[in-house]
């Protein structure tokens, strides 16, 4: 069977959460569930640093604005991710067939990253931080879903991811006004610390050192 839905489907996911996809299929891989993921993605090492980085995202993920630093950081960090991947999953190093699925992944996990990180700055124009966790927990749940659905039916599963991109993009289309929005506010936050900054080290340089007491003696 053709590895492509399998690469369309990880790569989808990569964008929202990549750790999430390299520990998932690396715990599929060792427990023998699947013969389809690579020996690289079930090495201890591997497992363990994308857990821990999994955890961090889950935190991170659900906090204003700072999930959005959090996206704006892996804005290379997922493409790239989702890219590797579906290299690893196609095999036969250095073919053609593995650099295209290395590029169907990569720029499926862009798209899908885009989706998520505009969709969080939309949200983020929301005074309420329980929009932020509902979401999250959202996507950490839809991930694991499709992702361990791709592993048994490859084929629906990439069908669904289709769906979900193609439905988030029109999504974002429509959010553009608030994500705009966030962008004004992100840039107004980022001027305000700044001269914040600026006037206190104003301050700071026109206060008088203290008088030495020695010169009372």
């Amino acid at each position: 069977m053709s590895v492509l839905p399998l690469v369309f489907t990880s790569g989808w996911a990569s964008g929202i959460n990549a750790y999430a996809v390299v520990l998932l299929l690396g715990i599929f891989g060792a427990t023998g569930l699947t013969d389809e993921v690579p020996a690289s993605l079930q090495r201890t090492d591997v497992l363990v640093v994308a857990g821990v980085l999994f955890l961090c995202e889950a935190v991170a993920d659900k906090i204003p604005y700072v999930d959005s630093a959090w996206d704006s950081v892996h804005t290379v960090i997922r493409p790239i991710a989702g890219a590797v991947i579906a290299a690893l999953l196609a095999g036969q190093d250095g073919s053609l067939p593995q650099l295209a699925a290395g590029a169907v992944g990569g720029s499926t996990a862009l798209l899908s990253h885009f989706v998520k990180a505009g969709t969080r700055m939309a949200v983020n124009t929301s005074p309420e931080p329980f929009s932020n966790i509902a979401l999250s927990l959202a996507e950490d749940l839809g991930v694991a879903a499709i992702v361990t659905f791709a592993i048994f039916n490859p084929v629906a599963a990439s069908i669904i991811a289709a769906v979900l991109l193609a439905l988030g993009l029109a999504i974002l289309f429509f959010l553009a006004q608030k994500i705009r929005r966030f962008l004004r506010r992100w840039s107004q936050r980022r001027e305000e610390k700044r001269l914040v900054d600026s006037s206190a080290g104003r301050r700071a340089a026109r206060t008088p050192p203290p008088p030495d007491e020695s010169d009372h003696f």
